[in-house]
């Protein structure tokens, strides 16, 4: 069965999420890493996505992405894949595949949610045990968004720019919102509705991603296996 396209609508914000394959890393180290955010900035430049928030954690990548025009994401996700991976299995001596199949994507409410999806994204670190202080992660968006760091690549979602007239304002904002963890509701939903690729927020707005898209955008529930017959529960 041929694969559905994913929900793709131009100036709405995609989380993407791309893995090593087998969960194996794919940065052994920070010229990897160094690397990959080279390619990433370039793609960004040639496809006029806006970045808003993002993370490179050893064994896979979270991008926040707005496109101008359908199809940019994936233009932009399959250069960067490709140039990366040839480049690192030239460097580190290997052969064959990197990533975990093609990269997963859901379209983001830009509401309360793309907020959500920033500190999902920007507390990965937190949440595997690798820092305290998520602005202190060199890879990622955070320092930027705490004002610590300029970051060239990042243009700052307007959720993001109206938690304060300043930047101080909207530092400070966004750093009381990190310092509340996420609750586990929303990481849950935020992981489901990207494992399925399907549109994360309210119901007026799955609604309009269905009537532009002809497709169903909510998310399915896991059904149970069936029982084989004369087994107790």
């Amino acid at each position: 069965m041929a694969r559905q396209p994913r929900l793709d609508l131009p100036g709405i914000p995609q989380h993407v999420v791309q893995r090593g394959n087998n969960r194996l890393p794919c940065f052994l180290d920070d010229g990897d890493r160094q690397r990959y955010r080279q390619l990433l900035f370039e793609g960004l430049q040639r496809t006029r996505c806006a970045l808003n928030a993002w993370v490179l954690m050893d064994n896979h990548v979270h991008l926040l992405l707005t496109p101008p025009a359908a199809g940019a994401v994936a233009q932009l996700m399959q250069a960067l894949g490709r140039t990366y991976v040839g480049w690192f299995n030239a460097r580190h001596a290997r052969t064959g595949t990197l990533w975990e199949g093609r990269y997963k994507s859901c379209l983001v409410d830009s509401t309360s949610y793309v907020l959500r999806c920033c500190r999902y994204i920007e507390l990965n670190p937190v949440r595997a045990r690798m820092i305290d202080d998520p602005a202190a992660y060199s890879w990622s968006s955070c320092a930027s968004h705490a004002s610590r760091r300029a970051d060239p690549m990042l243009t700052p979602h307007p959720a993001y720019l109206a938690l304060g007239s300043t930047a101080a304002l909207r530092a400070s904002a966004y750093q009381a919102l990190l310092a509340k963890a996420l609750p586990e509701d929303q990481v849950t939903e935020i992981r489901a509705y990207l494992q399925q690729q399907r549109a994360l927020g309210r119901d007026s707005f799955r609604a309009m991603v269905e009537a532009r898209t002809a497709r169903f955008a909510g998310i399915r529930p896991a059904h149970r296996p069936r029982r084989p017959s004369g087994r107790a529960d």
